[in-house]
């Protein structure tokens, strides 16, 4: 039987154009979807969008429109994007379909019925941009602590969920379970932050705005964001509707991918949730950083935002989705610079994996009349090291995507990229044919097919299209799957393009560089 595989995106909140880093978030949990499907996994990916709030129904508001109309109009937009991105995605899920604001309430009911929630007054600074509430001692010189920007006293009746009654429990689910939060150090952030300092019950609902789900036995209050946002990754599957098949299949999920802004109510709240309705949690939660500016965060008041649309229009998807891979370090935010976008399109792209290949094809061509010769057995100590080489690359791939270390997956494809660069002057093919030495420079010609052969499967889940190009060239199938390399030397008299054609262009650097930091400020 294929085993399972759910993961998640968070739902993003629709009151604007996405950028780069929302899009990274998107790119990676579909890169890690299309990995667990070669391994022949039956897998499902869930996305969409959070669409209650104040903020929304402001903004709705500003543009004339109902909020409902506003947001039908945002999620259209995300899921043009997203197919503009190819993203694989199962469900799309919005908070204001019908079946979710149903699981809602009732979600809500069970837990004021199992006494977690009860009915106080809440008074807090408020910030209107991150719809989160503040103690005077968390705010960071009288403002937001996430976002820097200014807050508002407020006061009104509430809702709360009873956090400290689960406390221990969770701090107990963390010892026992070490590799629920990724990376490590999150975990100690949550403990130290949030959880050492005493746990704040959180407020649930909210009687000063009404765009949200309405709370069935006190309808003048409305759930406020997380109880009905993270709420999400249950309600999509079916839990608590009529057809919980979807729900008994893939819960609980592998993994939910989030960003940094958001990790304290998925790596507190969420568990906390579903401790309260008897739910086994999520295998793993992996936090990514974010992709910065020089100048700090992206802003368009600050003219430093760069949207995927703009780069995949002028760069393609796939070098596109390689740089904000390759870039994000699991420790620290990723500076995004159009300097470094167009170097590893150069150097990564064109100089490296492009002219292994049409050098690669130019040679097969010239040697052995586009044939791949056989596999005979390593010939030489070089043909042996690069084996070594290819062996290495594939299981240091595996082990840095299991440990969520994306960045070092990807590097160690391209190591491999450059070592068989390096085999080429080392064999000196040219030399071996004017020699006369036709074993070795067949083995050559079959190591050197072998090597893209095994670059095309790996870089699969995240470059579709680039690895598509290359088995084309080699003159192979593209139904290709991780089994595939249990048998990397093996070729069926397969032919290679007649002409291969470089599948990157190289860039102008300056001529580049400028059009991106002209992208940057045109906002």
């Amino acid at each position: 039987m294929k085993k399972n595989f759910y993961i998640t995106t968070p739902i993003y909140y629709p009151s604007g154009r996405y950028h780069i880093g929302t899009a990274y978030t998107e790119i990676l949990t579909d890169s890690l979807k299309r990995y667990h499907k070669m391994h022949g996994e039956d897998t499902f990916m869930l996305t969409g969008t959070d669409e209650h709030g104040q903020k929304i129904q402001d903004k709705a508001k500003e543009e004339g429109l109902s909020p409902k109309e506003y947001v039908d109009l945002q999620a259209q937009k995300a899921k043009e994007l997203w197919k503009l991105m190819k993203i694989d995605y199962d469900k799309y899920i919005r908070t204001t379909d019908e079946y979710h604001e149903k699981t809602v309430q009732w979600i809500f009911e069970r837990f004021l019925k199992q006494g977690d929630i009860y009915l106080g007054e809440y008074e807090g600074w408020y910030c209107k941009p991150c719809e989160s509430y503040w103690t005077e001692s968390q705010l960071v010189d009288g403002k937001c602590p996430d976002c820097n920007r200014a807050v508002k006293l407020m006061k009104e009746e509430a809702y709360f969920f009873n956090m400290k009654k689960y406390t221990d429990k969770l701090l107990d689910y963390y010892e026992k379970h070490p590799d629920f939060i990724k990376p490590d150090y999150r975990k100690t952030e949550m403990i130290n932050n949030f959880i050492k300092p005493g746990l704040e019950d959180l407020c649930v609902t909210r009687t000063s705005f009404d765009w949200g789900i309405k709370v069935l036995s006190n309808p003048k209050h409305v759930v406020y964001v997380w109880l009905d946002a993270l709420t999400n990754y249950i309600t999509a599957l079916g839990y608590g509707q009529e057809d919980t098949s979807l729900f008994e299949k893939y819960w609980p999920a592998n993994i939910h991918i989030v960003g940094k802004d958001i990790a304290r109510f998925h790596l507190i709240y969420w568990p906390i949730f579903l401790m309260a309705l008897d739910l086994p949690l999520p295998e793993h939660i992996y936090v990514h950083n974010f992709i910065m500016m020089k100048d700090g965060k992206m802003s368009k008041s600050k003219g430093n935002t760069i949207y995927p649309e703009q780069l995949i229009e002028r760069y393609g998807l796939d070098a596109t989705k390689y740089y904000l891979l390759r870039e994000m370090p699991n420790n620290q935010d990723e500076i995004f610079t159009p300097e470094d976008f167009v170097s590893r399109y150069n150097s990564d792209l064109c100089n490296d994996l492009g002219n292994l290949l049409n050098r690669t094809i130019s040679m097969i061509n010239k040697y052995f009349d586009g044939i791949i010769p056989n596999y005979k057995g390593i010939v030489n100590q070089v043909d042996k090291d690069l084996e070594e080489s290819v062996k290495v690359s594939v299981s240091n791939n595996k082990e840095f995507i299991d440990k969520f270390e994306f960045s070092n997956a990807i590097q160690s494809i391209w190591n491999l990229v450059s070592r068989t660069n390096k085999y080429i002057d080392e064999v000196e093919p040219w030399v071996l044919s004017k020699d006369n030495k036709i074993e070795e420079l067949s083995s050559a010609m079959n190591h050197l097919a072998s090597s893209l052969k095994v670059i095309a499967i790996l870089i699969r889940p995240f470059m579709l299209e680039t690895s598509n190009k290359i088995l084309k060239q080699l003159g192979l199938n593209n139904n290709v799957s991780f089994e595939d390399l249990n048998n990397i030397y093996s070729f069926d008299n397969n032919k290679v393009i007649e002409k291969g054609e470089p599948i990157f262009l190289r860039l102008d650097t300056e001529t580049e560089i400028e059009y991106i930091k002209e992208l940057m400020n045109n906002h």
